[in-house]
């Protein structure tokens, strides 16, 4: 099966279409021929970092950065916040005003006050397990602290258990939910995983257009309705999904904040549609009976919205069930600390973090990596 945990080399996308019911919109633009279902043993194949899969040539669609680079961008998006945390370390000494400029620049990174209760009495005990002396030090521990807190949150999102895999997207407006989903997509192909998207979010009037463009580049098709009911749209999309043998279906749905309440129905209400859908076929010829669709339920949340971020979480996983997050807009003003906050209070796995616009800038979430660019 596929799991999406470190940097992969994008293969050239191979995608087909199929005769299409009414609901079904082909892409028009560089399909090439139906690539065949993924086989048992590429299905148990996990992905290696910065390498394609085994017996396979690779075109590239385009150049994909090399890790390093993504570091760079990364580090640069969070350099505000690292910057105001690395001037606590410039003392002579490690006494009580150097952990409370900490601890008010932890605060002011939107940490959340348990979080940084916990990354201060953690450093605090690393100092004196080290035996540490120069405040310089300290910022070391302090990685390796906060790396720790974040590692249950580096979990990967894994494709094949179930096919399709049918993954449900949420989030508020504005926070780059359909975009993430045109970068997801592009993840997916770039993995020779067959996706169908899902345009369910029917509430926006331009959403259908624009995942429409992101099919068009991703090389994938798209089921829609003009005007059609979220709930139904989705249900078509799975049945579809099923019937053509796609390893994956994307139900992007409409934005709205958690607390309007009618429309995180809305939301209840497509889950529970794509439920009836029925278990997909599972390759694990032993599993018993595969789960009920949706198999992932991810939110978006914008990493500039500090914690209001960890509130839509709370939100949407008590009324969805959570399996992932992804994060985005991770190169401006984005303090990146709200993660921590995440990992104390609502531990759900961060899939993936977005740091631009472009297909590429999307990344699997590594936890040490997240803390060094935040922290140095």
């Amino acid at each position: 099966m596929f799991s999406f945990f470190k940097k992969k080399t994008p293969a050239g996308i191979a995608t087909g279409v199929e005769p299409h019911s009414e609901a079904v919109k082909p892409s028009t633009d560089g399909v090439k021929p139906s690539a065949p279902a993924v086989p048992a043993a590429m299905a148990e194949r996990a992905m290696a970092p910065s390498t394609p899969l085994a017996g396979q040539d690779t075109p590239q669609l385009d150049s994909a950065p090399p890790r390093k680079s993504w570091m760079d961008k990364l580090k640069a998006g969070l350099r505000k916040t690292g910057a105001s945390i690395a001037t606590v370390f410039t003392g002579t000494q490690i006494d009580d005003a150097l952990y409370e400029d900490l601890e008010t620049a932890l605060l002011m990174a939107d940490t959340g006050v348990r979080a940084t209760e916990h990354l201060l009495q953690d450093l605090k005990r690393r100092v004196k397990d080290s035996k540490t002396t120069d405040p310089a030090a300290v910022k070391s521990l302090l990685v390796e602290s906060l790396a720790e807190l974040l590692s249950p949150l580096e979990k990967p999102l894994v494709i094949g258990r179930h096919k399709p895999t049918v993954i449900m997207v949420a989030g508020v407006n504005g926070a780059g939910k359909t975009t993430s989903i045109g970068k997801l997509t592009r993840h997916l192909a770039s993995a020779n995983a067959s996706v169908l998207l899902a345009a369910a979010d029917t509430f926006r009037a331009a959403a259908r257009e624009q995942l429409g463009v992101w099919a068009d580049r991703t090389a994938v098709d798209i089921v829609s309705q003009d005007g059609g009911d979220p709930a139904a749209v989705a249900f078509d999309a799975v049945t579809a999904g099923k019937a053509r043998g796609r390893d994956v279906v994307l139900v992007d749905t409409a934005g709205r904040l958690p607390t309007q309440l009618h429309l995180m129905e809305e939301l209840k209400k497509i889950k529970r549609v794509i439920q009836k859908a029925g278990p997909a076929g599972s390759p694990d010829q032993s599993a018993a009976q595969a789960d009920l669709p949706p198999h992932e339920v991810l939110l978006v949340i914008d990493g500039n919205t500090g914690q209001n971020a960890l509130t839509q979480v709370k939100a949407f996983d008590d009324a969805l069930g959570l399996t992932g997050l992804i994060v985005t807009k991770l190169d401006g003003t984005a303090k990146g600390g709200v993660l921590a906050a995440i990992a104390r209070e609502r531990p759900i796995a961060v899939y993936f973090i977005g740091v631009g616009e472009k297909l590429e800038d999307l990344e699997t979430f590594n936890a040490r990596e997240f803390a060094q660019a935040l922290l140095t």
